[in-house]
């Protein structure tokens, strides 16, 4: 039933695939790149998971739904900080916005805990939806062109319909908790729960049981290889590429306030700042007006040697001769669960283990 699911969405979705040149219209296999067998019906259908477009946003003391321990996704653009809480993403997983001029897609998929936005111009400026399919545990996005096509969103491209293979540009975001987020930015604007759902966004809210206790084995696709390096629900930062590499919040929380890690991933330096109190990592490029740039971990600071000076989790410097000076984030690095990670890059390296 379930194949027969999924091969029915995709010929409705695909349907209208056809370049011309076949009366009958492309096959399954010419549409997709992806392999259709790692296709899973989600059981919600298409939009059953309501993708939020251009919702309102409001002062942080006016998000009553978040407690200081929910994680929100952050990001800057231009003159605006928000905060999109996985609260409301639990229920929506997309929210598509334009952001500074730069058509944005914020994206939560809670079965692999994976937090990325993507600039939407590759895919015509369309809005994205939830297909109500997943592809290897993960949300398949589709955008709403004529010509639909579905986004994998841990492949970061097409992979079925008339974009396939299409690359989306990923912008960067750094998730946290809200009262660590907040410490940082105390002018941010937060989604409001107001979103013309009726949904629970409140902490008691969350819909999958102990689904994200770092143990728990289960998986909505018990098919799905679970590498044992790590718990399958830990969750890692990943920087993917020919050298993918995942650092572990569990490997980097080792008691200290703040934590420094230096590393070279595809022949390029890399720098990654731990905030445990934030329950937040990002991974930085350690140059600054074109000149390298080190870092270590000073009476429970994070400072360059150069200067001194101090700087924060997400990149900035905020104290000492270089404040107001930002790091350039790596823009392709997310969060996800580590299950999920391993899955999507098979040879993935494991910071901190051999």
């Amino acid at each position: 039933m379930r194949s027969h699911f999924i091969l029915l969405s995709l010929l409705l979705f695909l349907a209208g695939c056809d370049s011309g040149g076949n009366d009958d219209g492309p096959t399954l296999e010419e549409a997709c790149s992806i392999d259709l067998s790692l296709l899973r019906d989600g059981g919600v259908g298409k939009d059953g998971i309501p993708a939020l477009t251009n919702p309102a946003f409001v002062s942080a003391p006016s998000a009553t739904y978040l407690s200081d321990d929910s994680r929100v996704i952050g990001l800057v653009a231009g003159d605006r900080v928000i905060a999109i809480p996985h609260n409301i993403l639990w229920y929506h997983e997309i929210v598509n916005m334009d952001l500074a001029g730069a058509p944005l897609a914020v994206t939560y998929c809670p079965l692999t805990g994976s937090s990325m936005a993507f600039d939407r111009t590759a895919a015509g400026g369309a809005e994205f939806g939830v297909s109500g399919l997943l592809f290897q545990s993960n949300l398949t996005m589709y955008d709403r062109n004529t010509e639909e096509s579905f986004w994998p969103q841990m492949n970061r491209q097409a992979g079925c319909g008339e974009r396939d293979g299409t690359r989306l540009e990923m912008a960067p975001v750094i998730e946290m908790t809200w009262a660590g987020w907040q410490a940082l930015h105390p002018d941010t604007e937060v989604l409001s729960g107001q979103t013309g759902f009726g949904r629970n966004y409140a902490e008691s809210g969350y819909p999958y049981g102990d689904y994200e206790v770092e143990s728990n084995r289960r998986l909505l696709v018990p098919s799905l290889p679970i590498d044992g390096r790590r718990p399958p629900k830990e969750r890692v930062l990943g920087i993917p590429g020919a050298d993918a590499v995942a650092y572990s919040f569990g490997l980097l929380d080792d008691g200290s306030p703040m934590r420094v890690v230096a590393d070279t991933v595809d022949g390029q330096p890399v720098v990654v700042f731990w905030d445990p109190a934030k329950k937040a990592a990002m991974a930085y490029r350690p140059v600054l007006n074109g000149a390298p740039i080190v870092f270590e971990v000073h009476e429970g600071r994070i400072e360059d040697t150069a200067t001194g000076s101090t700087w924060e989790v997400d990149g900035r410097a905020v104290e000492g001769e270089l404040a107001g000076s930002r790091l350039e984030p790596i823009a392709e690095a997310y969060v996800a669960f580590w299950f999920a990670w391993a899955v999507f890059e098979e040879s993935t390296r494991l910071w901190g283990v051999p």
